[in-house]
């Protein structure tokens, strides 16, 4: 039995339900309903003594989930989020600035997430979540990926191109040469569908945000996808019953111009709403091609729209239908870099012997153009650079979605149908203004994934409340990589050996010329063409055992069948000027030419016919020798002189090492495998201030099927363990939300770039009477990997007027055996190891220490106007950006201060704010290496003008 004590309170916080319950509840509910519950009310208050501890919390629980209920229908006919519905999502996360005239208002509320697919007190989540509200990011206009992780703790964008860029959680995931085939580290959840590829999140801006979360670990028994590291889960607005529209206008530098509105309501009165958002975003960029004035890198050029259906036959029903697109629009990133003079000397102290581009550009062959200076015009640009065949790369994505939410009884059913795709369109430069590359390396990619996943949720106030379901995800990937030469590229890539016999006379010109002129390629880096099909079926449960009311078991597991499967090849799509100069095979593959002495040039015994004659041909076309139509076929060539002959081996061997390997359609070995994700957690509600809880999650993620050099590689699965204690806090008269957490982390078979051997490179030595081992770079897996560190996330609304958001952390995230990286340039002196063990250090892209802080002020002034001031401080400390750990690749931590200042109408409806971006213009660069960086994006500063109607 419980003492008098005990029971009064347990009384007490029974009809502080009650008085809430009908608070809530009064304009929606039957007046016989209150009647019924008042008069439970009375007869609990007189019969205290005659109830036990367990009755009473029966009844708390009983109403919390009445409230539960209630509270979803009274949401979706006002517009409000349910709590079990992915059909509305509402704001997670603290109040908005306090008011100085009540003391009230300076409380923080009960911060809400969804991570659990349900909407729950964040103090009741034993997991390491950081949140950010989207009313913090439309006042920043932070709309992209890397603006939001920036407002999170240890999350971070790492930059790259639109298709490369990816995220990492502490510390792991970012710097890895993503490749097609390999899932993300991070997963990206937005509106409950998950995005199994890096390059969905990378190109479009996110508008009308609700909320977003980022739990950090491992994830799998829900959310989705499983991931290594952690997921960003967006939820952008819904439609509701209650009109409503947001507009935005901003214009700023470097010609920005920006659009923005989203609205909706009702179409049949508590039956079906509709929400629709658009938006434009146009603008140079900050750095400008010397070429050209118009390519600018870093511009904006996106149009995005969406449309969303909402239907409600019945209280118990709803149905989100929503389609999407992305415009396909060209924005340049690709060669931002500012190029450096080469070291004299590596690491041993010898001299740098491999030929540099700045050499190459010193030969005759270019300083013919009086116009063209080294170091004006590719080195030692100012920030700009000087291009002339790098464009902009362009994409486009569409997407659709059917949500279906049926609470039946004491059940909640979900469905999410989805489909996503993506188009990808890269023509790069090698850069300079000569016509070496015509395409260096671009990328073709049409990307289309289809997803299903069925959830049923049981209600919340019993011994035990659980989730589980089943996910499917199927994937195509269409990638072509492709690469075109140009009338310089001869010149360019010769050997200075070759070039000095070619540029000897106009014979050797010609054939430097015709070498690879025109020559385009499905190019083998990775692979020319990839077709990647994946499929992942998974059924997944978690359960939350309320052993007694302050202790709580959280128990998940998931099994994931992966199949991943990949079809490659690569060859010759068109031969450009000079076919007759192709090698005769490669990898069994006939590419038409005649086979040749590679040194002398001098024809080889076996040649057919049509081989003799094609070297006649070439005798003919180079050195003007007549063709005797009686003579054997051969002679022509056979006629020439050494010298001549050592020519055309020069040219051949030029296109020879450009061409690369090729190969038919082959399959790869396929990944088929079972893998596992589960999650343990126990939490202990100390107080109503404390929470504090321990997790043990892990997951895997699926191998890769790849190629390397035309034969197959398979590289296997990965596997992550995280062990996280923490503390959960509401303090200061609930004005603090302090929320801690201290982690240690292990990957096995961590997926990245690392050294292997070259089988087919190794094959084709020993074949020749050279016994020599080849080494390539290749993503393969990293043994094991380690992290550990601490992590804190804090509200704090306790200054009038103010809140204030802070997320910071420590990571030591490093590699605990790696015994086969590659080598930095720096080590590529005579005799270097092929490959370096770097065990025992930092990850590139690892920041040591990283935080944010976020501050919003609001004061009241006359005619009801206010004051607007919002800020938001991103620091992080120094790292390395070379995957392979370069000396020449670190780079000094920095701080990014973005600000807006403005005035607007108390109730928000209308707002006109000045904004700056990098405030203080940090300059450091966003990566180095030996003989480059990639230099800051420049302070921004505009106006906007926000409101709604």
């Amino acid at each position: 039995m419980m003492g008098r004590s005990q029971h009064r309170a347990a009384t007490d916080a029974y009809r502080s339900l009650h008085r809430a319950i009908k608070a809530a509840l009064r304009p929606c509910v039957m007046p016989m309903l209150w009647t019924g519950v008042a008069v439970l009310a009375v007869g609990e208050a007189s019969a205290q003594d005659a109830r036990s501890a367990a009755e009473i919390q029966a009844e708390v629980a009983r109403l919390q989930e009445l409230l539960r209920k209630e509270e979803q229908a009274l949401a979706v006919k006002s517009g409000a989020a349910p709590a079990a519905s992915s059909n509305v999502a509402p704001a997670a996360t603290a109040a908005p600035a306090a008011k100085a005239d009540d003391p009230e208002e300076n409380k923080l509320g009960v911060v809400q997430v969804r991570t659990r697919n349900r909407l729950e007190p964040l103090k009741d989540v034993p997991l390491a979540i950081s949140v950010v509200s989207g009313a913090e990011l439309e006042r920043t206009n932070a709309f992209d990926i890397d603006a939001i992780t920036k407002r999170a703790a240890n999350v971070a964008w790492n930059q790259g191109n639109q298709r490369t860029s990816s995220l990492s959680i502490r510390g792991i995931g970012g710097k890895q040469g993503q490749t097609e085939a390999q899932d993300p580290s991070v997963g990206v959840v937005v509106d409950g569908v998950n995005y199994a590829y890096n390059a969905l999140t990378s190109s479009f801006n996110f508008t009308d945000v609700d909320t977003v979360e980022v739990s950090r670990g491992p994830q799998g028994t829900l959310l989705g996808k499983n991931t290594s590291m952690g997921v960003v889960n967006i939820a952008t607005k819904k439609p509701s019953f209650k009109p409503s529209v947001d507009y935005g206008v901003t214009i700023g530098d470097w010609d920005t111009v920006q659009g923005r509105v989203a609205g909706g309501g009702p179409v049949i009165d508590d039956k079906v709403a509709w929400r629709g958002t658009l938006v434009a975003d146009h603008g140079q960029g900050d750095m400008e091609n010397r070429y050209n004035r118009d390519e600018t890198w870093q511009n904006k050029d996106r149009v995005y729209g969406k449309l969303q259906l909402l239907f409600t036959p019945t209280d118990d029903l709803s149905i989100r239908v929503l389609g999407e697109k992305a415009s396909r629009g060209s924005e340049t990133t690709n060669g931002r870099t500012i190029r450096t003079p080469t070291p004299a000397t590596y690491t041993d102290g010898s001299p740098v012997t491999a030929l540099q581009d700045s050499q190459r550009l010193q030969r005759r062959w270019f300083t013919q153009n009086p116009d063209f200076r080294v170091n004006e015009d590719y080195l030692f640009l100012d920030d700009d650079v000087n291009y002339n065949n790098q464009h902009g790369l362009v994409t486009g994505s569409n997407g659709g979605l059917i949500d279906v939410n049926w609470q039946l009884g004491n059940y909640n059913l979900v469905s999410i149908s989805a489909y996503k795709d993506y188009h990808f369109n890269a023509v790069n430069d090698e850069g300079s203004t000569f016509d070496v590359y015509r395409n260096a390396g671009g990328f073709w990619n049409d990307y289309k994934q289809w997803s299903q996943e069925l959830r049923v949720a049981s209600s919340v106030g019993e011994l035990v409340d659980y989730q589980t379901g089943l996910f499917y995800l199927k994937v195509n990937n269409d990638a072509d990589y492709r690469r075109e030469w140009g009338n310089d590229a001869g010149a360019w890539f010769a050997t200075n050996a070759q070039y000095g016999r070619l540029d000897a006379n106009s014979a050797g010109r010609q054939l430097l010329t015709n070498s690879l002129t025109g020559l385009r390629m499905d190019y083998n880096a990775p692979t020319g063409i990839q077709e990647i099909d994946n499929e992942s079926e998974a059924i997944f449960g978690q359960a939350n055992w309320h052993i007694t009311p302050s202790f709580t078991l959280t128990t998940g597991a998931r099994a994931t069948r992966e199949n991943r499967r990949n079809r490659g090849t690569s060859g010759i799509r068109d031969n450009g000027a000079a076919p007759e100069l192709n090698p005769d095979v490669v990898n069994n593959v006939s590419l038409g030419g005649f086979s040749s002495d590679a040194t002398s040039g001098a024809l080889l015994a076996g040649n057919s016919l049509t081989q003799l004659q094609l070297a006649d041909s070439v005798a003919n076309k180079y050195f003007g020798v007549a063709i005797d139509s009686a003579a054997a076929a051969g002679t022509a060539y056979t006629g020439l002189s050494a010298t001549q002959q050592r020519q055309v081996a020069d040219a051949k061997a030029i296109r020879r090492t450009a061409i690369g390997v090729v190969f038919p359609w082959t399959d790869a070995e396929p990944f088929e495998k079972t893998q596992y994700s589960f999650v343990v957690a126990p939490s202990y509600q100390i107080n109503d201030q404390y929470t504090t809880y321990f997790s043990w999650q892990y997951s895997e993620k699926a191998g890769i099927s790849q190629f390397v050099n035309g034969l197959s590689s398979l590289v296997p699965g990965e596997e992550s363990s995280s062990y996280e204690v923490g503390l959960k806090s509401i303090l200061l008269d609930r004005t603090l939300t302090l929320n801690l957490a201290a982690f240690y982390m292990e990957l096995k078979n961590y997926q990245q770039n690392v050294r292997v051997v070259d089988e087919y490179t190794t094959a084709l030595n020993y074949a020749t009477g050279n016994p020599t081992t080849t080494y390539t770079t290749a993503t393969g897996t990293v043994p094991k990997v380690k992290a550990k560190g601490l992590e804190l996330d804090a509200f704090y609304t306790g200054v009038p007027y103010t809140s204030l958001r802070l997320s910071a952390s420590y990571t030591d995230a490093y590699f605990a055996d790696f015994p086969n990286s590659g080598q930095p340039n720096e080590n590529g002196y005579t005799g270097a190891p092929p490959y370096q063990d770097i065990s025992g250090e930092t990850l590139p892209g690892a920041y040591k220490w990283q935080g944010n802080v976020g501050v919003d002020f609001h004061y009241p002034l006359f005619s009801k106007l206010e004051f607007i001031t919002s800020a938001s401080a991103a620091y992080n400390s120094s790292f390395n950006s070379d995957n392979v750990l370069s000396s020449y690749a670190e780079v000094a931590g920095k701080t990014i201060v973005d600000l807006a200042v403005g005035l607007g109408r108390q109730d928000r409806s209308l707002q006109a704010t000045i904004l700056a971006k990098n405030l203080f213009n940090d300059a450091t660069p966003l990566a180095r290496t030996w003989n480059s960086y990639t230099p800051a994006i420049s302070r921004w500063v505009g106006l906007s003008v926000t409101g709604k109607l």
